[in-house]
């Protein structure tokens, strides 16, 4: 019970940074097998653990059920034969089997429950509109990293929700976040400068939307200079600059909603078009 307990812990602390996971809980056990039902591991996208269902060549095989599971966003009811003949099937109720290879003769059927996060937001620059844009994410229920490299922005007291506060370069920062398919970019450093800096870093990466605040005078100019490091921003699809929908409004909350639903409506791939129903 207690090792559950932990696990959930690390579970919720996990989903509250922004990484996805798998719950594996064993759900029957029939023969001989290395652990028993009801024993759970938490097994993370990048294959690390925290827990154990047996060890050995039934662990490795589970683990690597459960990556494929969090890549997918979909879990299920997987089942492995302890048997020495290798290889895989589809039983006839549509679970599927794997033959592990082991001698222990029993089998193992496992719940894999994924929990991930639909997308997280990496918010370069601790300032005004960047401390906006956090409590925005927030209150959409959204993970959010800050990076700064001012001590008297990026602390833990301005955000206190982020779930993560990274006191560095913005710039340097891309590179430790984990950026991946998921997470959407959000540039509102203090200068042109490090917004280029991130923007140029921001492109070499997986990241699902990459957001730079500015005029469209200095969007044009950050955009030349950036094709001299043969990054073409225009040419990428992932590149919103000017950030945001035109909504109107210019203070830092007001660009804050504009963001986030810029961000809520690509995620959704919606139109953003009035709900009401025309004419009424």
């Amino acid at each position: 019970m207690k090792e559950s307990r932990n696990l959930i812990k690390m579970l919720g602390e996990a989903m509250d940074s922004g990484k996805s996971a798998a719950f594996v809980t064993i759900i029957s056990a029939d023969g001989s097998t290395p652990r028993e039902a009801g024993a759970k591991m938490l097994v993370f996208e990048n294959g690390s653990i925290e827990g154990t269902v047996g060890g050995g060549a039934l662990e490795a095989l589970v683990i690597k059920q459960a990556v494929a599971c969090v890549k997918k966003g979909l879990g299920g009811k997987f089942v492995f034969d302890l048997k020495p003949k290798g290889g895989a099937r589809a039983s006839a109720s549509g679970l599927r089997t794997t033959n592990t290879g082991m001698i222990c003769m029993g089998k193992v059927e496992t719940f894999i429950d994924v929990y991930k996060n639909p997308l997280k937001i990496l918010v370069l620059g601790a300032g005004h509109v960047g401390m906006k844009i956090a409590e925005a994410a927030d209150l959409a229920g959204y993970p959010c990293v800050v990076a700064d490299d001012r001590p008297e922005f990026a602390n833990t007291e301005r955000f206190p929700n982020a779930s993560a506060v990274m006191l560095e370069k913005p710039h340097e920062a891309v590179l430790r976040a984990d950026v991946d398919e998921n997470t959407y970019v959000v540039i509102v450093t203090r200068g042109h400068a490090l917004d280029r800096e991130c923007l140029e870093e921001a492109m070499r990466t997986r990241a699902r939307y990459i957001g730079m605040i500015g005029s469209a005078d200095k969007v044009r100019e950050i955009f030349r200079l950036a094709g001299k490091q043969k990054l073409y921003p225009l040419k990428d699809k992932r590149v919103y600059s000017p950030i945001g929908l035109d909504l109107g409004g210019k203070a830092p909350g007001e660009i804050a909603v504009s963001v986030l639903a810029e961000i809520v409506k690509l995620h959704y791939k919606r139109d953003g078009k009035h709900m009401r129903v025309a004419g009424e």
